[in-house]
């Protein structure tokens, strides 16, 4: 398993993959660790088209990803992360939407549980994800990330810089 560190706008991603696909992406302060296991090599090179993708999202020149992803899940995870893929850059649904899409429209519990299991946030897009009424709800790199995310893709700026997040208090 390879693994790179990207310095982005919402702080420093830990990028896993085998070399061929991404299979992970790792937010700072994360419920999941963010240091590479010790079977992991560091190869920047492995990730270097990914990056320049990664890039060009936090700049606003990209709105989709075009990278080999293979993330680790069950099959209907794996349903609710091919449905995520749907949303478009800037939309927002809601779990029941994707429960729906997936042709399970009571799981809307189900689908959030996936949803907060995605490996590949960003990419895999869960951010886009809200509650039924409009709300944010959880986000493994926190809900000032998804905030920040959210209106990074609206073409807003975020109402709170996000090194305040960052700065503990």
């Amino acid at each position: 398993m390879y693994y790179s560190q990207y310095l982005s706008p919402i702080g420093q991603l830990l990028i896993v993959g085998d070399g061929e696909n991404i299979q992970k992406i790792l937010f700072p302060n994360d419920r999941r660790p963010t240091e590479p296991e010790s079977d992991w090599q560091q190869n920047d090179a492995v990730f270097a088209e990914f990056t320049e993708q990664l890039d060009a999202y936090f700049s606003g020149k990209l709105q989709r990803f075009d990278v080999p992803l293979a993330p680790d899940g069950t099959q209907f995870q794996r349903a609710v992360w091919d449905a995520l893929l749907d949303v478009e850059y800037g939309e927002t649904r809601s779990y029941r939407d994707i429960a729906s899409a997936i042709g399970k429209p009571s799981a809307s519990r189900a689908v959030g549980a996936a949803n907060g299991a995605n490996p590949i946030p960003i990419v895999i897009p869960c951010h886009r994800i809200i509650g039924a009424n409009g709300t944010l709800t959880g986000f493994a790199g926190g809900l000032h990330t998804k905030h920040w995310l959210l209106s990074h893709e609206a073409g807003e700026p975020s109402l709170f810089p996000f090194e305040e997040w960052l700065t503990p208090k």
